[in-house]
């Protein structure tokens, strides 16, 4: 986790692609880094505010912008359109799948999707959600995702 961390705070100091972090909390904005200083004001004035009505609200701590996140996928597209590339950080969880039948199997085989993982554990109350005799499922913990979009 500690390496992942590093990546990606490195990506989002990188300077040279400009990024774009999606945060999932309440009344949590964008935060933009844009990476080329020299188009600085421009890409402001005509990306990030263009005709909407709320004007980008700078982070001077940060050194970063931010911008309501319904704006996201208009400014993915600006951003790789006019750079070329972004890098986009946003949270996500992985989800486990298994069922009951599995976590309950005194035999060796298993054809769950867990594949064999949890297979004979009798995991059945360490946070599964049990939906049918057939299907249960639990979310891991949050993390970040970094990905690079490019421009075809």
């Amino acid at each position: 986790m500690e390496t992942d961390e590093k990546r990606i705070r490195a990506l989002w100091n990188n300077g040279k692609v400009s990024v774009i972090l999606r945060r999932d909390g309440k009344g949590e904005k964008l935060r933009i880094r844009i990476a080329n200083h020299q188009t600085h004001n421009f890409v402001v004035q005509t990306m990030l505010k263009g005709d909407r009505r709320i004007r980008p609200k700078w982070d001077y701590r940060g050194s970063f912008w931010e911008v309501p996140k319904s704006w996201f996928d208009d400014l993915v597209r600006e951003f790789v359109q006019r750079e070329g590339s972004l890098y986009v950080i946003q949270p996500y969880r992985e989800q486990e799948k298994c069922c009951p039948a599995c976590q309950n199997a005194q035999g060796h085989e298993c054809q769950c999707s867990c594949m064999g993982e949890f297979h004979g554990a009798a995991n059945i109350n360490s946070g599964w959600f049990i939906v049918s005799d057939t299907f249960a499922t639990r979310w891991g913990e949050r993390k970040l995702a970094c990905r690079l979009i490019v421009a075809k």
